[in-house]
């Protein structure tokens, strides 16, 4: 907003065309017999050009319907990947818990562990590993809350390939391609689609 440049226009087009041609569409509900609670976490490690800063996002699903999601710059540089990813998977886990209370506050039980979905390996390690690394002090406080979580059977963590990566689409531009089937499998549906 401050320094707004013809890149910034360009962008803004792109999502208007975006919109334009996305009037019909919404997230469609459906009953699928189960209230589980998934997440799936992602970042985008230096998504910013300007500031280096990274790009996470989550999307949260309670009974296979999507029902909330974020996407945030991150307040630090991180020096890695892996350290991004673990950065988006606390703030995933803080949705699920949030999402868990929720429920316990309207009276719904929810006693299965919630699957928290990651597309670094690197990272569930890290989470499952209950040794202390030199590499990891930095999101030491990140680490010992995710563990915690595992150790309670609050959470499970599991990996899910790149090409599944539901989050993807709150982290970093996609071509048609590759956007078009994440947003379906969100549960996205064009009501002007004939059935």
């Amino acid at each position: 907003m401050h320094d707004p440049r013809t890149l910034h226009l360009e962008a803004m087009y792109r999502i208007l065309r975006y919109l334009k041609s996305a009037l019909g569409k919404g997230i469609l509900f459906s009953r699928y017999g189960h209230l589980k609670l998934e997440a799936y976490t992602d970042a985008k490690w230096v998504g910013s050009k300007v500031d280096r800063r990274s790009t996470s996002g989550y999307c949260t699903f309670m009974g296979g319907n999507l029902v909330t999601w974020r996407s945030k710059k991150q307040t630090a540089v991180s020096i890695s990947s892996v350290e991004v990813k673990y950065r988006a998977m606390a703030h995933g886990v803080c949705e699920l818990i949030w999402l868990k209370r929720l429920l316990n506050d309207l009276e719904i039980t929810h006693e299965s562990s919630m699957r928290l979905f990651c597309d670094n390996k690197a990272a569930i390690n890290i989470a499952h590993n209950p040794v202390q690394h030199e590499r990891t002090k930095h999101i030491k406080i990140d680490r010992f809350f995710i563990r915690e979580k595992l150790d309670q059977n609050i959470i499970c963590t599991l990996f899910v390939k790149s090409k599944d990566q539901l989050a993807d689409v709150l982290t970093k531009a996609l071509g048609f391609t590759v956007f078009h089937p994440l947003v379906c499998k969100l549960g996205m549906r064009d009501i002007h689609t004939p059935t």
